[in-house]
């Protein structure tokens, strides 16, 4: 009888983390994360989301509605999403001070910036993702300019792709060839000014329009997702696909997802680098324990299996007291400022899914 009182005196939190659930290895990750974290009497709920834009969406409409407890208690997030939230005061503040291994972060990897945006501790580094493409029959350089990549495609017409934007690889792609196509111009850095607009915009365009009618079905359709597009590279659809994280080839290649022909290459020299973060909503109904969890992927042991490649191949934000484990696979190149992000997708939109 005793022992049945204490058990019930027990009480296990839940913990509703919407996060993408667009990887395998993202996924068995949290599945290992929900199990250790249930010795801490944390029940961990995976909420699986497309984009995190959608969770974005719900939170904005629960703060303007002032709703007093939200249906998120912790998300994924980075980049726009996160100057959104930010720019609503939607997320709780004071990350740092009530996370313990918050001190474990590592200050070299310049995330208390995210595109361009001060986090101002409403949002703590989770991991760090480096974009580039997964290839098949480029050459055997290590990177390739854009013309080279034109020049590809112009003599293997409809063999490569990208995700169509607004999905963040997508974007991302624009963005890495608004840098290059601009000779990496200071402006991007910066929130856009509307009489630079259309001169830094307009080398893009003009790239673009040489490239879809080359691109797989003619640049009238995209991969809905980088995860369609890996896919199509590992049935020879493609000729390419792309990635955020630099161990994905090795794990895709272990498990047999993609052959060992395939290689990681980049457009340009450096790959756009970014750190991604958690943030809890200012109303979540258990922030405590949304906290706990936080505490808990900053640990040195979460951190371990995370960048592990057999655990998921993320880059740790954290420095580890046993090594110097290098942040970088490739040479960084920082994001473009947040605002440039709206002026792609929306233009993007206009200029080729009408």
């Amino acid at each position: 009888m005793k022992l049945w009182f204490i058990a019930a005196l027990v009480s296990v939190q839940q913990v509703y983390f919407h996060a993408w659930g667009g990887s395998d290895e993202v996924n068995q990750y949290l599945r290992w994360a929900e199990q250790q974290l249930a010795a801490e009497d944390i029940q961990l709920v995976h909420v699986k989301v497309a984009d995190i834009s959608e969770t974005v969406a719900l939170l904005l409409r629960e703060n303007q509605q002032q709703q007093q407890r939200s249906a998120v208690d912790l998300l994924w997030l980075n980049g726009e999403n996160f100057h959104a939230l930010k720019a609503a005061n939607a997320l709780r503040g004071n990350l740092s001070a009530a996370v313990a291994n918050s001190a474990l972060l590592d200050p070299s990897l310049g995330w208390q910036h995210d595109f361009g945006i001060a986090t101002d501790d409403f949002e703590l580094p989770w991991g760090v993702g480096q974009f580039h493409l997964l290839v098949r029959g480029l050459g055997h350089t290590n990177s390739m300019s854009p013309q080279q990549l034109l020049d590809y495609a112009n003599s293997n017409p409809g063999r490569l792709s990208y995700p169509k934007p607004p999905e963040f690889h997508g974007t991302t792609f624009l963005k890495l060839l608004l840098l290059e196509l601009n000779q990496h111009h200071g402006a991007l850095y910066q929130a856009p000014q509307a009489a630079q607009q259309a001169q830094l915009l307009a080398p893009l365009w003009a790239y673009l329009d040489q490239l879809h009618p080359l691109l797989w079905r003619g640049g009238r359709e995209f991969p809905a997702s980088a995860a369609q597009q890996q896919q199509l590279l590992a049935q020879g659809v493609l000729d390419n696909a792309v990635s955020f994280n630099p161990s994905e080839l090795t794990n895709a290649q272990r498990n047999q997802r993609l052959p060992a022909t395939i290689k990681a290459l980049l457009v340009g020299q450096r790959a756009i680098t970014n750190s991604h973060y958690l943030a809890i909503p200012k109303a979540a109904n258990n922030p405590e324990g949304a906290l706990q969890v936080v505490n808990f992927l900053l640990s040195e042991a979460a951190q371990q299996r995370k960048q592990a490649a057999d655990g998921w191949g993320d880059a740790a934000v954290i420095r580890f007291s046993h090594d110097n484990t290098p942040q970088h696979v490739f040479p960084a190149q920082a994001e473009p400022h947040v605002g440039w992000v709206k002026l792609l997708e929306q233009q993007w939109l206009e200029r080729y899914q009408q």
